[in-house]
């Protein structure tokens, strides 16, 4: 068992209405000065209705497994990685098992996802004022060469917290970031080290 589901499940298990999951796990102070243990009691408190939402509707061009999966698959942080990329959010994520042992190998240089890998990130924020919302569900799919070489090979895609798929410009919002920022390790961010699982 990972370390947050340690730490949340001896703080109790929180067992909450459809909807109900934002209010009953806001805190006390601003999400920037949240220590690893007390995003860890937030996330277990959302976990259940996050993927609840991410489920609900059709996903039309995004693998429905993907969707439904992700939960199985090998978990990369201890707790919720800090708030940076994806717009201030937290994230929680998992790759599958076709990425897993070169994701986990957290490489600063040299990285080359195989074709097959995916990445699904959670995603919450905590704001100034320790209110807690959903965000999206990101995922990341690793292609076959040249299939995408504006992206690099990787197809990305977003579900709303709702279930809905998001339409964005992947290229800007999504691959220049990773290209530019992560480039020598095949556009892959990580979770910052203290968090991070064991392989």
């Amino acid at each position: 068992m990972h370390i947050w589901a340690k730490t949340a499940f001896a703080a109790g298990v929180f067992v909450l209405a459809p909807g109900a999951a934002q209010a009953a796990c806001d805190v006390d102070k601003p999400g920037s000065e949240m220590t690893h243990q007390e995003a860890a009691k937030v996330y277990h408190c959302l976990e259940k209705e996050l993927h609840a939402g991410y489920m609900q509707g059709d996903k039309r061009w995004i693998p429905g497994d993907f969707v439904t999966d992700y939960r199985g698959w090998k978990a990369a942080s201890d707790f919720p990685a800090a708030p940076g990329f994806h717009g201030e959010r937290y994230l929680v994520t998992f790759v599958n098992p076709v990425g897993e042992a070169e994701y986990m190998r957290f490489k600063d240089e040299g990285a080359m996802m195989p074709a097959g890998s995916v990445l699904a990130k959670e995603s919450f924020t905590i704001n100034d004022e320790g209110k807690v919302s959903r965000g999206p569900l990101f995922l990341m799919e690793k292609v076959a060469a040249g299939s995408s070489p504006a992206t690099g090979d990787w197809y990305y895609m977003a579900v709303t917290p709702s279930g809905t798929p998001m339409t964005m410009d992947v290229v800007s919002a999504c691959s220049d970031c990773h290209q530019s920022n992560f480039g020598k390790r095949d556009g892959l961010g990580y979770p910052v080290e203290e968090v991070r699982a064991k392989p």
